[in-house]
């Protein structure tokens, strides 16, 4: 395995994700702007994971799990952050939770939470490059 392509993959795939989670907020798909900011956290954790252990990633979408198994040092925040942006992926899904999760899926919440995820975007990318 080339761990600098898979990397490279990963993060490539999470550019196209940031792009496509900011294109969906401004046209007010909020709750789908979430799902995909999760995906552009999960991808890049991916990364790192496959940085860190020099394998595969794990086909898991608990962000905070991955972030563990990874060896990544995060803050507090950023492991409540991780906690929070895991459900915007099994919100969006199934059934069962998703009218709750677009009533939960307000103009502000979605800004809020689009910044989190940039923010903790731009922290991992920098942890990739060290």
């Amino acid at each position: 395995m080339d761990v600098n392509k898979v990397i490279g993959f990963w993060v490539k795939s999470s550019d196209k994700d940031f792009s496509t989670m900011n294109n969906l907020l401004n046209s007010k798909d909020y709750h789908w702007s979430l799902f995909i900011g999760h995906l552009v956290i999960e991808k890049l954790l991916k990364a790192f994971y496959t940085k860190s252990q020099n394998k595969q990633a794990i086909p898991i979408h608990n962000l905070l799990l991955l972030a563990e198994k990874s060896n990544l040092n995060l803050s507090e925040t950023y492991e409540d952050w991780l906690d929070t942006i895991t459900t915007f992926n099994i919100g969006a899904r199934y059934d069962s939770y998703t009218e709750d999760f677009y009533n939960l899926c307000t103009k502000e919440f979605a800004i809020e939470w689009t910044t989190n995820i940039t923010e903790l975007r731009k922290w991992i990318k920098i942890q990739l490059e060290k």
